[in-house]
């Protein structure tokens, strides 16, 4: 019972002793800023989808807000993404055997300014690429362009938000 208690005791004193570096379930670590502003992405691709800059700034914001306490502001923000997307290119991958195509890939690229008026050392400007796979016989309309355009948004701002927040 005795060394019952001192084991409880040393583990008690452990606890309290640790380290004091504070993490979260994004893996953010402490965050200066308390507002965040995303300016508008233009489409600037040679081949335009209309509609993709308003859901690619949209998607960044809800990220945003959803793995961190930043406010949202219009303008004037602690930590500021702007940019545009770059490439949006839809090409065959694989051909069958009369030489239609298999597979074919859209590629969406976003480049991205970030600048943070508090740590000015975390600014960069960068470019952003992900892809999707669907079938050649499909066509990339409706639910299968969608589908690709949540895929890939997703994969690129979650890119975006490991280097400017994360440090992945």
């Amino acid at each position: 019972m005795k060394h019952l208690k001192y084991l409880l005791l040393l583990l008690v004193a452990s606890t309290f002793s640790s380290c004091t570096v504070k993490y979260n379930f994004t893996g953010t670590g402490k965050i200066d800023a308390k507002t965040f502003q995303v300016n508008f992405f233009q489409n600037n691709a040679d081949l335009v989808e209309p509609g993709i800059d308003r859901t690619f700034t949209l998607a960044l914001q809800d990220l945003i807000m959803n793995q961190t306490n930043l406010n949202l502001v219009s303008n004037g923000g602690d930590l500021k993404y702007e940019g545009e997307i770059t490439d949006y290119r839809i090409t065959p991958m694989t051909a069958t055997a009369d030489q239609q195509a298999a597979q074919n890939r859209l590629s969406i690229r976003v480049q991205v300014r970030f600048s943070n008026k508090k740590k000015e050392t975390d600014d960069f400007e960068k470019s952003f690429e992900f892809y999707y796979d669907f079938p050649g016989r499909d066509l990339p309309t409706g639910s299968v362009l969608n589908e690709a355009i949540r895929v890939i948004f997703e994969r690129i701002t979650q890119d975006i938000f490991n280097e400017s927040l994360a440090k992945w």
